[in-house]
């Protein structure tokens, strides 16, 4: 039988070896229900596009997310696939899920997302489909998979608009991805700050429309971009050097 190591840090690996923990087992659980996941969702991606059952096709997704996906299939009017790109117009469509909180606290407004996102507008490849009815493209099945990985890595059982974001933030090939990362969504800082969005949600809504009287969601951004200075002037300095 194949064998996959498991690296820990040392401190939850000294946590597993005095609880006893059974690390094979629980890791192939994990794994089996991650591929089950991520096979359902390849599947799906691959299927002819309606906007009348997609909470049967996507029982993952959160209903903003959900909705993200129909507005996509909206934007898409008449073309043949539904890319990278629609999934993207579709959170800015949607207009209040964590996405856009999140962009916002890296310093990404969603005018700019649609401006950029306007003067890149192209069609993506699909597969080849005979019957006139929408698919994902290549790259948007790709982001899609990739949304769900981020999710499992997060530890989460659900998918959002903020593993969306990510996703098509890693998708290499798509039009989304190309103008959130030349806008300066950079993965690592993205993710970051989604899991101190996810993390923090609650506890910043209140405290910081109670603390500066701003509403929830303006409030949850400043804490957001305090949280993750440290990670942009790391990111800064390492760009400097580079460019030394």
């Amino acid at each position: 039988m194949p064998k996959i190591n498991v690296y820990l840090p040392d401190e939850l690996a000294e946590a597993v070896k005095d609880t006893g923990i059974p690390v094979s087992a629980i890791c192939q659980r994990a794994l089996e229900q991650a591929v089950r996941r991520v096979s359902a969702m390849r599947e799906t991606s691959l299927r002819t596009l309606t906007r009348d059952d997609l909470a049967e096709r996507f029982p993952l997704f959160t209903d903003r997310a959900r909705t993200v996906v129909a507005l996509a299939i909206e934007h898409a009017g008449s073309a043949a696939t539904v890319g990278t790109g629609d999934l993207l117009a579709g959170i800015l469509d949607e207009g209040d899920n964590l996405a856009l909180r999140v962009l916002q606290a890296i310093e990404i407004e969603p005018g700019q997302v649609r401006q950029a996102l306007l003067r890149q507008a192209g069609a993506e490849p699909g597969p080849p489909a005979g019957d006139g009815a929408a698919h994902f493209s290549t790259a948007a099945a790709g982001a899609l998979e990739l949304s769900v990985n981020e999710a499992t890595s997060l530890g989460h059982n659900y998918l959002g608009c903020e593993h969306l974001l990510l996703g098509l933030i890693g998708e290499p090939d798509g039009t989304a991805g190309q103008v959130l990362r030349g806008l300066g969504a950079e993965a690592r800082l993205t993710r970051r700050a989604v899991s101190a969005a996810l993390a923090g949600y609650v506890h910043l809504r209140a405290n910081t429309a109670a603390q500066h009287q701003q509403p929830p969601a303006q409030g949850l951004v400043a804490a957001l971009q305090e949280q993750l200075k440290p990670l942009v002037a790391r990111i800064e300095r390492l760009e400097q050097r580079f460019e030394q």
